[in-house]
């Protein structure tokens, strides 16, 4: 039988909870440069690529070698801005979260390829290794309803939280979280459709005071979006 959320439903116009972790629960993020590379990945996959701009940089007669084959490189590489949207994300030391939008219904599956492949690729080489990094193909669960969507991104900014909770000593964890509190903002990193639901200034009815608040039906809500720790 496949394993639970293997199996994916991809529908176009749709927000999708995706993760996974490390093979036998390995750190797949060792030190900051692994947090950074991935985000990096992330950000050449979902900003639109500036084709003019790279055109331009071709043509300088003083360009070397080295950075035309870096520029090219960026022209060949899979963009995905028209077709997925970054809603919230979380990176953990041995998982990751992602909560996206798709309009076209199979884009998820040429990023998450893209990213797993190009990723994996880097980890092996830096840490000279072989073989798979994850446990198994990434999962993609459908968000449903607005109140799983909304649940769902807390749930996604909380997680470090809550391993702290457990006793699991943490950095402070890459995510998409200052985007929602207002205290940065990246092109790349899309929360307005979430924060559309909340107040930006009535306190008790902000996207903040919604994390604080009690959390006792959030695994009922979430029921068969997320990830077994």
């Amino acid at each position: 039988m496949p394993a639970i959320n293997s199996r994916k439903e991809y529908v176009e116009n749709s927000y999708y909870h995706i993760y996974n972790r490390g093979v036998e629960k390995r750190e797949i993020f060792q030190d900051e440069q692994d947090y950074s590379v991935f985000l990096s990945y992330l950000k050449e996959y979902l900003l639109p690529k500036n084709e003019s701009k790279l055109n331009q940089s071709l043509a300088d007669e003083k360009l070397n070698s080295k950075e035309k084959d870096r520029i090219l490189k960026l022209f060949r590489l899979n963009n995905f801005a028209d077709e997925l949207s970054l809603i919230a994300y979380c990176l953990m030391p041995n998982h990751y979260h992602l909560l996206v939008r798709q309009t076209s219904a199979q884009v998820i599956d040429k990023f998450m390829n893209s990213l797993a492949t190009r990723y994996t690729m880097f980890f092996n080489r830096k840490y000279k290794r072989v073989g798979p990094l994850y446990q198994g193909v990434y999962k993609a669960v459908l968000v449903t309803s607005n109140e799983q969507l909304l649940h769902l991104s807390r749930y996604i900014h909380l997680n470090p939280v809550k391993l702290a909770s457990q006793g699991v000593a943490l950095r402070i964890q890459p995510s998409s979280l200052p985007e929602f509190l207002g205290s940065r903002k990246t092109d790349w990193i899309k929360p307005k459709e979430i924060l559309e639901f909340f107040s930006t200034h009535i306190p008790n009815l902000s996207y903040k005071a919604f994390l604080e608040q009690e959390q006792d039906n959030d695994l009922e809500i979430l029921k068969g979006l997320i990830l077994d720790h």
